[in-house]
C-alpha cells in the first residue's frame, strides 16, 4: 500500500531524465555569467543582511555601498536571494529594491528551505549556508559576509546552532568574515567549527579572532594569513585537495570602528534578558538580538557591522 502512494508522486515530476540534476532554478544576471565565463573575479554575498538584518532604506544603501567597493577592487558582487521561488545569483536595481522593501513577507533561506521557498515561489534571503550552497553551485570561491552564525549562547542545552557552521564542513566555498556574530557563544562555535573539519584562520599579524563588533581579546584561529598572497596560497591548497569542506577566514574589524568590549557585553546580555521574556526562539533569536543590541548601543553596533 505505501509503494502504491508513493508511485503516484512519479506523475508530478516534471522530467524524469533530468531528475535531481535541474538547475533551472538558478537565475545569473548577465554581468557575472559573463565573469565567470571570462573566469574575472566573482564575490558571493549573502541578502538576509537586506531582508532581516537593517531596515529599509538603511539595508539597500549598504547592499549598494558593499557591491560599489567590491567593484572598486576590480571584481563583480553576486548578491544572492530567492526572488518569487526563483534563485537569483546577481541583483538588477529592481530586483535590489523589491526584496530591500519586502521585508515582512520574507523568508531566511538556509539549506533545508531551499525546497519549500522554490516550489511554493516564495521570496526570502539566503543566509551564510544558503548562500555558500548556490555559490558553488554556479563556481564561486569566494564569499564575503560580516558576521556568520553559529553556537547560541546556552546552547549545550537549547541545541541551537546555526547551520551556517554544518555547511561550512561539506561545502567548498572559502568565507570571510569579520568573525562569528558577537551575541553568539564564540568559543563554543569556533570547537564546533573544528569538529566539522572547517579550516579557520585569522587574515593580520596576530591569531586573534575576531568578534564582530570587536577587535577581540579571547579567542584564537589555529593560524594566521599576514598577506593576500598567504591567503590566496591557504585557499587553493584546500580546494586543490578536494577535502569537500568550506573555510574560514576572520578580518579584524579596523581599530577605529572597534567598539568597547564590556559596552556589547553589557548590550547583549540586556538583550538576552528581553528575548527570554517574550519568548524569542529559532531563527528569530539573532535579527531581534540583533536589533536590539543596536537600539541599546544607539545604532553604534549596526554601523560597527557594516564597516
Amino acid at each position: 500500500m505505501f509503494s502504491t502512494k508513493f508511485l503516484t508522486l512519479y506523475k508530478y515530476f516534471k522530467n524524469l531524465s533530468t531528475f535531481g540534476r535541474n538547475l533551472s532554478q538558478i537565475c545569473l544576471h548577465n554581468e557575472v555569467r559573463q565573469a565567470l565565463v571570462d573566469e574575472q573575479a566573482v564575490v558571493a554575498l549573502e541578502s538576509t543582511i537586506i531582508t532581516h538584518g537593517m531596515k529599509f532604506d538603511y539595508n539597500i544603501k549598504t547592499a549598494r555601498e558593499v557591491e560599489r567597493i567590491i567593484r572598486e577592487q576590480g571584481a563583480v558582487p553576486a548578491t544572492i536571494a530567492v526572488l518569487n521561488g526563483e534563485i537569483k545569483v546577481g541583483l538588477t536595481e529592481i530586483e535590489l529594491e523589491e526584496l530591500a522593501q519586502k521585508q515582512e513577507d520574507c523568508y531566511k533561506i538556509s539549506r533545508r528551505d531551499f525546497p519549500y521557498i522554490i516550489s511554493h515561489k516564495l521570496t526570502g534571503g539566503t543566509t551564510v549556508s544558503g548562500t555558500m550552497i548556490i555559490a558553488h553551485k554556479v563556481g564561486i570561491p569566494i564569499f564575503v559576509t560580516g558576521g556568520i552564525g553559529g553556537v547560541h549562547r546556552e546552547g549545550e542545552t537549547t541545541m541551537d546552532i546555526s547551520a551556517d557552521l554544518t555547511e561550512l564542513g561539506r561545502t567548498p566555498v572559502a568565507v570571510f568574515c569579520s568573525g562569528v556574530k558577537s551575541i553568539l557563544d564564540i568559543g563554543k562555535t569556533l570547537e564546533y567549527l573544528e569538529t566539522q573539519g572547517v579550516a579557520v584562520a585569522t587574515y593580520g599579524p596576530s591569531k586573534v579572532f575576531p568578534e564582530f563588533f570587536c577587535r577581540g581579546t579571547k579567542f584564537f584561529s589555529p593560524c594566521n594569513l599576514e598577506t593576500d598572497k598567504a591567503a590566496a596560497q591557504f585557499i587553493e591548497t584546500i580546494f586543490d585537495m578536494k577535502l569537500n569542506s568550506g573555510l574560514l577566514i576572520g578580518v579584524p574589524i579596523p581599530d577605529k570602528y572597534s567598539l568597547n568590549e564590556r559596552m556589547i557585553s553589557s548590550a547583549i546580555e540586556e538583550g538576552l534578558q528581553m528575548a527570554k521574556k517574550s519568548d524569542i526562539r529559532g531563527k528569530n533569536v539573532t535579527p531581534f538580538l540583533l536589533s536590539k543590541v543596536s537600539e541599546i548601543t544607539e545604532g553604534k553596533s549596526l554601523e560597527a557591522s557594516i564597516l
